[in-house]
This record gives structure tokens, sequence and C-alpha cells, in this order.
């Protein structure tokens, strides 16, 4: 991977339609507002075309969040107009397989790039390519830090328990912050007990950035 960041850091859910772009876009603002030198990257996305017409792609939304075009974030040709895993989607639209090693290999980064944010598509073990997942987009960038959205409320232990498991067989320590948190009693007792578990747990974006960077938050 050429001109690797200072940083890499790989973003990713613990399911579909978790929050996972619009929390990496945060991530992403709260760092350079404090002054990091950061980019985010997806190396593919799939995506209804009328839900992309309304809100844009998820590389627009990570575009706007550090200053560059959706171009940048994510390769024109890895863009795939079907509601489908992004090799599936390449099938259906009748366009060629492509592999994790493709990935990697087209990621470019500004050569000044102090963190760099690699979002992945859909769960830890949703299809990303022909040949791997996102676990294994994982073990080959080899990140200094994985940050796992997850819901914050009902089913957020389990969804992170088995989550970090297929991490842990390769990937770097992981963060996991909740999201849309509002401190209900429900989402309270899943962070203690995620705490008590010897999760590392954030529940603001400020937080994650913070350990991204090792500042104080």
């Amino acid at each position: 991977m050429p001109a690797r960041p200072n940083r890499l850091v790989l973003v990713l859910g613990t399911e579909t339609g978790i929050g996972k772009t619009w929390t990496a876009a945060a991530i992403l603002r709260e760092l350079v507002d404090g002054g990091t030198r950061a980019v985010a990257r997806k190396p593919v996305q799939s995506f209804a075309p009328e839900v992309a017409e309304a809100a844009g792609t998820d590389a627009h939304v990570l575009g706007r969040a550090g200053g560059e075009e959706p171009e940048d974030v994510c390769p024109r040709h890895r863009w795939y107009e079907a509601a489908l895993a992004p090799p599936m989607a390449a099938a259906v639209l009748g366009r060629p397989a492509f592999s994790v090693d493709d990935l990697v290999t087209e990621l470019a980064w500004p050569a000044d790039t102090a963190v760099g944010l690699v979002e992945t598509v859909g769960g830890p073990r949703s299809p990303i390519a022909t040949d791997g997942d996102s676990v294994d987009l994982c073990t080959a960038l080899s990140p200094d830090s994985v940050v796992l959205v997850a819901d914050a409320g009902l089913g957020a232990i389990n969804a992170v328990r088995l989550s970090v498991e297929v991490l842990l067989t390769g990937c770097a320590p992981v963060v996991v912050i909740l999201n849309r948190w509002e401190a209900t009693d429900v989402q309270r007792r899943n962070r203690d007990w995620l705490h008590r578990d010897g999760y590392q747990v954030a529940t603001s974006v400020a937080d994650v950035a913070a350990r991204i960077t090792h500042r104080r938050a």
C-alpha cells in the first residue's frame, strides 16, 4: 500500500445500517477540526441509485467531511449501483470480479496524511470482494487500530462480542463506539457491561478521536 498514513484506522460496523458512514464522517471532522491532517477512504461502495441521488453516496458524505472529492474517497470504477454486497453488485451489473488485494493496492493517500480512516461495508463478515470480507481487508491492511460502530441499545453486547471475536483473529486493538447514544438506562448498562468485560468503549466521536491520536478527550 503506497504512502501509508502515519496512523491507519479501520472503521466498520457490527452490521449494515448501523450508522457507520455518518460516524466515520463525524470522527473525521473531529480530527480535522482539532488540527490533524486526516482523510477517509472507502475502497468500494454499492448503493441504491435512488438513495444516492437523494442524499449522495458514502463517498460523498466522507468527502464533505474531509474536504475531498467523492472520487478521492472511492475510485469511480469501484462505485456499484446496486443495493447488494459489492462483489454481488458487480456480478449483477456485469462488471469484472475484484479481490481484496485489488482494493488494498488501489488505496491512495496524500503524502502528509497523519490519520487515514478506511471505511468498510456492512459487518465484519459482509463480503467486500470476491475472495474476502471486512475481516480479510483488516488483516491485509494491518491497521493501527479498529473502530467498531455498534448500536447503543438492546442487542449491543451480543453484536459487539461476536464482532470483536472475529476481529481479534488478525486485526489491531478495537475501540467500540456506541452509536445513537442518549444515556438511557439500557444504554448505560450496556456500556458498563462491556467495560466490565474489558472492551474499550466510547460514547462520543470526541472520545474516539482522542483515542486514535492518543490525546486526552
